[in-house]
């Protein structure tokens, strides 16, 4: 069995030599205990909550985290304007037009909107900044957007995307990077026709030219917001 000490110094020093784990109230909290390993804190976004994890999952003797890290919100908000927020986000997008949404209001389950016909339904939870996404929708593509638009409140600190899929449906890399394309074309601030998208193995590539380092910091963030994504490699280039 791996010792407690070797395992957590051997997790500390992954999570010190990838510079884009950025911590903002003091460092990562660890235990760890039988083969898991819990982690607790706030990192600086969801690139540097992506990578911690991943470099945590490499440490040998840790076979299984407890995922407790929050990214940092780009506004405050209180978990009501949160909801509300991620509620209208769901209800202006076409994709989900079909879908019957519904909200947790002081535990108690309101129906926002119900279609003639629905196809699926999304259950919307807010507790202390994180989203929890319940329910069953038409395919992947609907559920990984339904999540990107969650995390694109800038109140939210994590979002738990637990929609399933009803018919089920096979997942593949091209429904990976068909989430993607549609994620960077919706977003405002990223030019969508400048970058290509590849993904092999759910491992996310990035590729084009884009004219700000804070447009591919953009960029890569939206590609970690979609479920299913193992790592990205942005290799997006910034000439202005």
């Amino acid at each position: 069995m791996a010792d407690e000490k070797d395992v957590l110094d051997a997790v500390r020093r992954a999570l010190h030599s990838e510079a884009r784990i950025r911590p903002t109230q003091g460092p990562i909290r660890l235990s760890f205990a039988d083969g898991t390993l819990t982690m607790e804190g706030e990192v600086a976004d969801i690139a540097g909550k992506k990578l911690a994890l991943e470099a945590a999952a490499k440490v040998p003797g840790v076979r299984v985290i407890i995922d407790r890290l929050h990214v940092r919100p780009a506004t405050p908000m209180g978990d009501g304007e949160i909801r509300d927020q991620v509620r209208d986000a769901l209800l202006e997008e076409t994709a989900l037009a079909d879908c019957t949404i519904r909200v947790f209001v002081k535990d108690k389950l309101e129906t926002v909107r119900e279609p003639a016909n629905p196809t699926g339904t999304i259950d919307i939870k807010v507790e202390d900044g994180i989203v929890t996404l319940d329910g069953d929708v038409a395919g992947w593509g609907q559920k990984r957007f339904a999540g990107v638009l969650a995390w694109w409140v800038p109140g939210s600190r994590d979002v738990i995307n637990g929609l399933g899929i009803t018919p089920p449906e096979e997942d593949s890399d091209e429904a990976i990077t068909d989430a993607v394309l549609q994620v960077l074309e919706k977003d405002p601030f990223v030019n969508a026709e400048s970058i290509r998208v590849q993904t092999t193995n759910a491992v996310v590539h990035l590729s084009g030219v884009v004219p700000r380092e804070a447009e591919r910091e953009l960029a890569e963030n939206d590609a970690w917001y979609v479920f299913g994504v193992d790592k990205v490699i942005n290799r997006l280039e910034v000439r202005p």
